[in-house]
């Protein structure tokens, strides 16, 4: 069944999301339970916002990629929450498959007799309805699933449930959206293991490409402050500026790691709970480094906040 909810109102990009153009963005008056939660202290990237407000507002197909932790997916859900517009993630792991997507046959009990039915999968499920579809994690899809939604990547595709011999005309307000690590071209760094070239020809379908880097100093320190309440500035931009140090060191070579605006959230909140940023910072990301990257962590912490991390010491009961 097709669902009758439609946009019944505009968003103003400039009012609401703070860019220099003049769009109006189809939207939502009141949320339905697939609206994600709205958080007023996210900071969204320019350039990747106009990106996505197109697929909105013109039903363009969307691929983000860059790399982890940088909030790409939760970019597409922040957007959605403003726009009150229902939003599903699919994970597109090496186990998801066709029938996942699609729908299987399956033996049900009716009336005391036993029947099969037909349970539709996510795609089709989607499609009826008015949702942003996020395709997450769409570089490391096996090529049978990519292949699924080839037809589905045209402006007007429809969909061909074979299963059921019918061809399903997509909603009005439904919207499909990828994020990816990786530009679809391969594993060129080491970092994303198990991820695939993209077939060009599914490239090419893609009406947008936008990329997602970190944020600058200024903006990140604004997210760790937002996210963990009672970190002081001080802290915080001693955080930023030592995860920033990381990714040089992987550009450089020296770190086969680097600390992504996920890891720096996590790292303030385990020193929230913990009361030692030194401590906080070996079990977020430290203890995960190479022996030979830990000594380079830890001078990267003292050139930060100005003294060594001195190494745990447990408290010895009496």
């Amino acid at each position: 069944m097709v669902s009758a909810r439609k946009p019944d109102t505009v968003a103003d990009a400039r009012k609401v999301f703070g860019l220099d153009i003049d769009l109006e963005v189809p939207a939502f008056t009141e949320p339905d339970e697939h609206v994600p939660d709205r958080d007023d202290a996210y900071c969204f990237d320019p350039e990747v916002t106009l990106a996505l407000l197109l697929g909105f507002a013109h039903n363009r197909r969307v691929l983000v990629h860059g790399r982890h932790g940088s909030g790409k997916s939760t970019h597409v859900e922040q957007i959605a929450a403003r726009l009150n517009w229902g939003c599903v993630r699919v994970n597109l792991d090496g186990h998801l498959g066709r029938l996942e997507l699609v729908g299987r046959d399956a033996v049900t009990v009716r009336d005391g007799k036993q029947v099969t039915e037909f349970h539709e999968g996510m795609l089709p499920w989607a499609v009826r309805r008015p949702v942003a579809l996020v395709l997450d994690e769409y570089d490391a899809g096996r090529p049978d699933v990519m292949f699924v939604i080839q037809r589905l990547l045209e402006k007007e595709g429809r969909f061909t449930l074979l299963e059921r011999n019918e061809v399903l005309r997509a909603h009005p307000a439904f919207r499909l959206f990828a994020t990816a690590n990786t530009a679809g071209l391969g594993n060129h760094d080491g970092l994303y293991h198990g991820v695939q070239r993209v077939n060009h020809a599914q490239l090419d379908r893609w009406n947008v490409v936008a990329r997602l880097d970190y944020l600058p100093a200024e903006t990140e320190i604004g997210i760790v402050r937002g996210q963990v309440p009672g970190v002081d500035e001080r802290t915080a931009q001693a955080m930023v500026s030592l995860a920033q140090l990381t990714r040089q060191g992987l550009e450089s070579g020296d770190l086969t790691s680097l600390m992504s605006t996920r890891t720096v959230v996590t790292w303030a909140e385990n020193t929230r709970y913990l009361g030692d940023p030194a401590l906080a910072l070996r079990v977020t990301f430290t203890n995960r480094c190479g022996d030979f990257e830990r000594e380079i962590v830890d001078e990267y912490f003292q050139r930060c906040f100005g003294h060594d991390a001195a190494p745990y010491q447990p408290r010895m009961s009496a």
